[in-house]
């Protein structure tokens, strides 16, 4: 489950673990319970999770979201957020009778489970702590066997360091608009658009970034723009760059010079031209109505 959202709706508090509380629990074909959990799945996916599965899947981002995911929102200020798709019983789609079909790129939620974990930050603290506990269904069967280990040795062995670490900055984002709430006010349409785009839809974005307005607007070297359309490791990375300026205002991203006011000419020029276009338009349907009505 994801570190900014509770898997489950409860009025009880759930116990907080550490990493080296013991845990026993071992998931596996024998287990008689085996897929179950696929076939009830509610996964919030982040944006390392589906550079890892549209990969596998040898499909674009784009086409990855279109077919595999739905959208929901995080708050209430609109921020969109991504869960893998179901059939209409609640199966994942890409389960089979055999297992997960993308086990080795499977995603971080599902990595973790049965351990959840939340990122939690005190109202003065300056940085968020990680708090871990048991999610314990009555389906699940994992629970009654004999397999002991530690939850860092649990986490290990389903090899989540790299999805961690890779999520961590863009989970930070999440964390810190959470927690800004009123004070940051509710982003414009254009700046959600930016952050769907930025956090999952990495071909998109590239096209963005690559675009000649945005080259215009930011002040980076042709080499970083090589990076950038090659790699989606870095581009993810610098989209939650972005996304810290967009939203916080943060100055993560180096601007050219008087590139705001070139912004505003070059709006106001389209605006005029549409403006222009529109009153053409309209004294052609003039022209017209008057000629229609000739003998």
């Amino acid at each position: 489950m994801s570190e900014f959202d509770i898997p489950f709706k409860s009025d009880l508090v759930p116990q907080s673990l550490e990493l080296g509380t013991t845990l026993k629990f071992s998931c596996h074909p024998g287990v008689s319970c085996f897929n179950e959990c696929c076939k009830h799945a509610d996964i919030i996916l982040t944006p390392y999770d589906i550079i890892r599965l549209k990969d596998h899947l040898g499909i674009t981002s784009t086409e990855f979201l279109k077919k595999y995911t739905v959208p929901y929102q995080v708050d209430g200020d609109g921020v969109p957020g991504v869960k893998f798709r179901t059939t209409n019983e609640g199966a994942c789609l890409l389960v089979t009778d055999e297992g997960c079909s993308v086990y080795k790129n499977r995603p971080t939620a599902c990595r973790y489970y049965p351990v959840g974990h939340m990122a939690m930050k005190a109202k003065d603290a300056t940085t968020e702590e990680t708090r871990y506990f048991m999610i314990q269904e009555d389906h699940c069967k994992g629970h009654l066997e004999d397999k002991e280990q530690t939850i860092q040795e649990f986490l290990n062995e389903q090899g989540v360091a790299d999805f961690d670490n890779l999520n961590k900055e863009w989970l930070h984002l999440m964390l810190k608009k959470k927690s800004a709430g009123p004070t940051v006010g509710t982003p414009p349409e254009s700046s959600l658009q930016l952050f769907f785009m930025a956090s999952y839809d990495m071909d998109r974005f590239r096209r963005f970034v690559l675009s000649p307005a945005f080259k215009n607007s930011y002040d980076l070297p042709d080499s970083a723009y090589e990076v950038l359309a090659k790699e989606d490791i870095a581009l993810m990375k610098f989209g939650t760059k972005l996304l810290k300026q967009v939203l916080f205002g943060e100055k993560t991203i180096p601007e050219k010079d008087k590139a705001w006011e070139t912004r505003l000419e070059t709006r106001e020029d389209i605006w005029n031209m549409r403006k222009e276009v529109e009153l053409a338009r309209r004294e052609k349907a003039e022209d017209d109505k008057y000629h229609d009505g000739e003998p």
